[in-house]
């Protein structure tokens, strides 16, 4: 007889687009090899406007101060999950915190992501997992995307598996193996642009869909060096700050255009990330599957099933499979795909705090 096993965690992730600290507790169950999950409840924890602040400026801070905000974030983190076990009563086996990223330059061979596990294992008293990425690239990978080896194992029934966050990303299966990166700024130019309004999102894509594609930016935008690269390849603040928002800005343009040209910016590109002939089944999530318009853009140019699941998963999708990373992790197995990164082999990553 083959019982099932379970285990609960708790998964964090805070994302490029700086929504707030997302967490979801899930219960995971393994059955013959098989893994299939629940969010059994599942919040996001705005920032206030210190936090947002505190977090866009970390990579400005000197060693000093970057270290301190590092075992305050993760302070921070634990007790926020201490607040959502209280007003949930439930205890997780385990948490898994993504924590935030500061830099990523996998081609320099580093990258970095704040939220101290141990300042989190000290607060909550439960065994953390934490710093999934940095294995990965010693052994010369991106360490990223990291979330397609939950795709494979949870949600393999999908052709491709699109998430619209900060960033775009997709992961789908290519000759056995499984292949995903990053391809282009969402939420993060989105939210960028709109802040000038005093508005954390153009919601539903409204303000986009008023405004007219804008041909000489979009050419520069697609002309960018990044996307002629071959995959495994990722994406970081640093790149957009530095080549994607100075090519958006170098155009006097209203506002409302310049939306409309980023969003068909994002379309081209994903619609040059999927296969286009033979329709597939395209799950979409992260915030950007609420952006109606976006979509709208998408389908235009992708003749693909495009299926929004239900919201824990739009919203939760990132946070539960960091808790799916980080149960491979307390159970020594690997929870990273060198097919995916390009690293020198398949690894187990994440660094282990007793609570």
């Amino acid at each position: 007889m083959n019982l099932a096993k379970e285990y609960i965690g708790i998964g964090c992730m805070s994302g490029t687009s700086m929504d707030g600290l997302d967490i979801a507790l899930c219960r995971f169950t393994q059955k013959q090899n098989k893994w299939s999950f629940e969010i059994c409840q599942a919040e996001t924890m705005r920032y206030n406007n210190l936090w947002k602040t505190k977090l866009t400026m970390a990579s400005s801070e000197s060693a000093a101060n970057l270290i301190s905000l590092n075992h305050q974030y993760g302070n921070f983190i634990g007790q926020q999950i201490n607040a959502f076990i209280k007003k949930n009563k439930l205890i997780p086996d385990f948490i898994a915190s993504h924590g935030h990223t500061v830099f990523h330059q996998p081609e320099n061979h580093f990258t970095l992501q704040i939220g101290s596990g141990c300042e989190i294992a000290a607060v909550t008293r439960i065994n953390t997992v934490s710093d999934f990425r940095t294995m990965d690239v010693a052994l010369g990978g991106q360490g990223a995307p990291l979330v397609p080896f939950g795709d494979r194992y949870l949600f393999g029934e999908y052709n491709y598996c699109l998430n619209l966050g900060g960033f775009s990303n997709i992961s789908f299966e290519q000759d056995g193996n499984r292949k995903a990166f990053d391809i282009c700024p969402v939420n993060i130019v989105f939210n960028q642009l709109v802040s000038v309004l005093g508005l954390d999102f153009d919601e539903n894509g409204i303000i986009a869909s008023n405004g007219v594609v804008h041909e000489k930016l979009l050419l520069k935008l697609n002309n960018l060096e990044y996307y002629n690269l071959p995959f495994p390849k990722s994406l970081g603040r640093e790149w957009f700050e530095n080549c994607f928002m100075p090519i958006v800005e170098s155009e006097n343009i209203p506002l409302e255009n310049k939306l409309r040209t980023v969003s068909e910016h994002i379309a081209v590109q994903i619609a040059n990330a999927v296969q286009l002939k033979d329709k597939k089944s395209v799950l979409v999530t992260g915030g950007g599957a609420y952006n109606d318009f976006l979509i709208e853009c998408m389908k235009q140019k992708i003749h693909h099933d495009f299926i929004i699941p239900e919201n824990n998963i739009v919203e939760f999708k990132e946070a539960l499979i960091f808790a799916f990373l980080g149960l491979q992790r307390i159970l020594n197995k690997n929870n990273c795909l060198s097919s995916v990164t390009g690293a020198i082999r398949n690894c187990c990553g994440g660094a282990v705090y007793l609570g």
